[in-house]
């Protein structure tokens, strides 16, 4: 594998290997996991959002049927035809910006 760094990080890459004793490599190697960690880290955190908004919204839709009654059939079908439509447009714009970046 080649690596190209600007100059100054590549010296500041060394400096910090050299005055933790390791080899360049093994520098980069723990650079790496520790990036690999962050993200494993970051999605945990990402997920736990999800599901305290998640949370919170049902908890939205459970005191608004309390106090006006349960959605109907035409409710619910209308909801999920709202999502599907709204995917539909998401999954579209991500797929132009995909192929506007390859």
């Amino acid at each position: 594998m080649s690596v190209t760094l600007a100059p100054q990080l590549a010296e500041a890459i060394k400096e910090s290997a050299e005055r933790q004793g390791l080899s360049l490599d093994d520098w980069v190697v723990a650079a790496a996991e520790l990036k690999f960690r962050a993200d494993d880290e970051a999605a945990i955190f990402e997920e736990a959002e999800r599901k305290r908004r998640a949370a919170g919204l049902q908890e939205v839709l459970d005191e608004y049927q309390a106090e006006y009654g349960a959605f109907t059939e035409e409710e619910l079908a209308e909801s999920e035809r709202r999502d599907a439509e709204a995917k539909r447009i998401s999954d579209e714009y991500y797929a132009r910006g995909e192929a506007e970046s390859a």
